[in-house]
């Protein structure tokens, strides 16, 4: 049995819940209903758009025109973390610890899932290069940008403690080393939790897209834990050298603090 086919009018269907969410807060003056109904015509025309560019891109099955796919989603995904920054570092180094560990990170666990894991033919295949790497980008960015905002946070909230620590002679690194935990913490913590509840408390996204297009639930299992476990280590990995490079940019080679090298506070 394969997929059940969708008609437009199932799914206007389907956001009557919603509209009538907007219409309580249109109703009672919350000052929702026009940012829902934004929300919801950006949704609609962003994933129309992208159906017509996947429908082009599994068509032409070309190496090339994949990769400029996938390129720019890792930009845009590179351009949220910046984005999402609350003490980003001045000039290009924004650019730097959290969203270039997002891309080596993500592109180096991408190759692996392609080339040991799954294996499809021809590696750079479409339907399986695009959605897991979206996947990957999509879930690892969150993790990431909490982490790096964790950790600036700390640098910029416990300097004292930090300065105490270094003038009693440990490294920058020593100084810093609790609240990179604290930080890696908070940066697996999504993760974690959909770790836990995946199968018992709901049924994940790529594992249940497989089923309801037909496959065994046995193999939509596999499949769901190879990406769960391709994000915890994306998340893991790139937010400790996001963390990483953030200390090592906030303060120099004579252990001291530099919170001059955040960008200034936009007014």
């Amino acid at each position: 049995m394969g997929y059940i086919s969708l008609s437009y009018w199932a799914v206007a269907a389907s956001a009557l819940l919603f509209v009538i969410t907007a219409a309580l807060a249109l109703l009672f003056e919350m000052g929702l209903a026009r940012s829902l109904g934004w929300v919801a015509a950006r949704m609609v025309a962003q994933l129309l758009l992208v159906g017509l560019v996947l429908k082009f891109i599994f068509t032409a099955t070309n190496g090339w025109v994949t990769l400029a796919a996938a390129s720019v989603m890792a930009g845009m995904a590179m351009r949220e973390v910046v984005r999402r920054q609350q003490r980003p570092l001045a000039g290009a180094w924004r650019w730097l610890p959290g969203p270039a560990s997002l891309l080596l990170v993500g592109v180096l666990a991408l190759l692996y899932a392609l080339l040991v894991v799954i294996r499809p033919e021809p590696w750079h295949a479409p339907r399986q290069l695009l959605p897991i790497f979206g996947m990957i980008l999509g879930n690892s960015m969150t993790g990431i940008t909490l982490g790096l905002n964790a950790i600036t946070e700390a640098i910029t909230r416990e300097r004292p403690a930090i300065e105490a620590r270094l003038l009693l002679g440990c490294t920058r690194w020593q100084a810093v080393r609790p609240f990179a935990g604290r930080a890696l913490r908070m940066a697996l913590t999504p993760i974690m939790n959909a770790m836990a509840a995946a199968g018992i408390i709901s049924l994940p996204g790529m594992m249940t897209g497989q089923i309801l297009a037909g496959a065994p639930p046995v193999e939509a299992v596999k499949y769901q834990l190879m990406i769960m476990f391709l994000i915890a280590g994306v998340v893991g990995l790139a937010s400790l050298a996001a963390m990483a490079g953030s200390i090592w940019r906030l303060t120099d080679e004579r252990h001291r603090l530099r919170p001059d090298r955040f960008a200034a506070a936009e007014s």
